[in-house]
């Protein structure tokens, strides 16, 4: 005969309001009111049912208690690019700011084929909000979410929708500020990594290059897709150095400037005296001695503030007309330019 003790301890089903309310000899009305702030309970039996909550390890439903004032307190955010260590260092930030404010975040990532199914099982429920990373979403999806009728921030590609607000980086315009340093430094020939195809800064922070070359009479020799990534930016860099006799290459991003900045130091060229190497966004990476890469700093601080508040503004008046803040970023001169 098999030994009782040899089978595995069933899982303690939760606790719940009925539970409490059996066990205290009370209603469930009257549970629910010894948890909710200034509802009206007699001292004695508040005090009974709290201690009997305690022991039984009873948690009231906050979602329930949420919906009954009209907020679930749940902000779905949709990712995007992980990969970026810029994207990481933003979303840590915002879901910090997001608990402070009582707001609970969904996690969705937004990036791949299953983003249209993750949109469509999240909508499912009541949320107060969609916060995206637009700028590293492919648009279909950023377009998606735009029709649900769900207050939404997009932070990084402006949406024109009714009730979608938005926060974006300058992204053309850093880039020109990043190109005219580099032309005044008498940089002539340029090569540029670019971003991935159908990501909301891509096309902007090419061209911020553009037309600052154009003002100054020059144009790209040579050019590469990249992927945001630090081993795409390590294979475009090392195509192009050994294709082009380049003097300055201007990435998309920091990943791919730090990957470019490694294939250099390989091919035994002397940054910066040769060839200026210059990224985009200022993540803590680009500051460390080994790299001490110039970059433009896209300040994410004051971005986060702006979705948060605007995502405060949206709750309170949510047929208020659409609003975009445009954030400035800035040249960071450090060691490679």
């Amino acid at each position: 005969m098999a030994d009782d003790n040899s089978k595995p301890a069933e899982r303690p089903r939760r606790v719940t309001a009925q539970t409490v309310a059996d066990a205290a000899g009370v209603s469930r009305s009257a549970v629910s009111r010894a948890f909710t702030p200034g509802a009206y309970l007699d001292a004695g039996k508040r005090r009974k049912i709290q201690e009997i909550a305690t022991h039984m390890g009873y948690q009231p439903n906050a979602l329930a208690a949420g919906l009954k004032g009209g907020r679930s307190h749940l902000v779905a955010v949709f990712i995007g690019n992980m990969r970026s260590a810029y994207d990481s260092e933003f979303v840590h930030r915002l879901v910090g700011r997001l608990n402070a404010l009582n707001k609970w975040p969904v996690l969705i990532d937004g990036e791949d084929d299953r983003a249209g199914s993750a949109i469509d099982q999240v909508l499912r429920y009541p949320l107060d909000a969609l916060i995206l990373r637009g700028g590293s979403m492919p648009e279909s999806v950023v377009t998606q979410c735009s029709k649900f009728g769900v207050p939404m921030i997009s932070s990084g590609r402006i949406v024109d929708a009714l009730g979608v607000d938005n926060v974006c980086c300058r992204n053309a315009r850093g880039m020109q500020i990043a190109t005219r340093v580099l032309v005044d430094r008498g940089r002539q020939r340029f090569g540029y990594i670019a971003g991935a195809t159908g990501f909301g800064s891509s096309a902007d922070r090419k061209a911020g290059v553009m037309q600052a070359l154009g003002d100054a009479g020059l144009s790209l020799v040579a050019e590469e897709v990249g992927e945001f990534t630090v081993e795409a930016g390590y294979r475009s860099a090392m195509r192009m150095l050994e294709a082009h006799q380049l003097d300055t290459l201007i990435c998309a991003n920091d990943a791919s400037a730090i990957g470019a900045l490694t294939a250099a130091r390989e091919l035994g060229l002397d940054v910066p005296g040769s060839l200026s190497i210059v990224g985009f966004d200022d993540i803590e990476m680009a500051g460390w001695p080994m790299f001490n890469l110039s970059t433009v700093n896209n300040p994410i601080d004051e971005a986060v503030e702006q979705v948060i508040w605007l995502l405060e503004r949206r709750l309170a008046d949510p047929a208020k007309e659409s609003e975009t803040v445009l954030i400035d970023p800035f040249f960071v001169p450090r060691g490679t330019h």
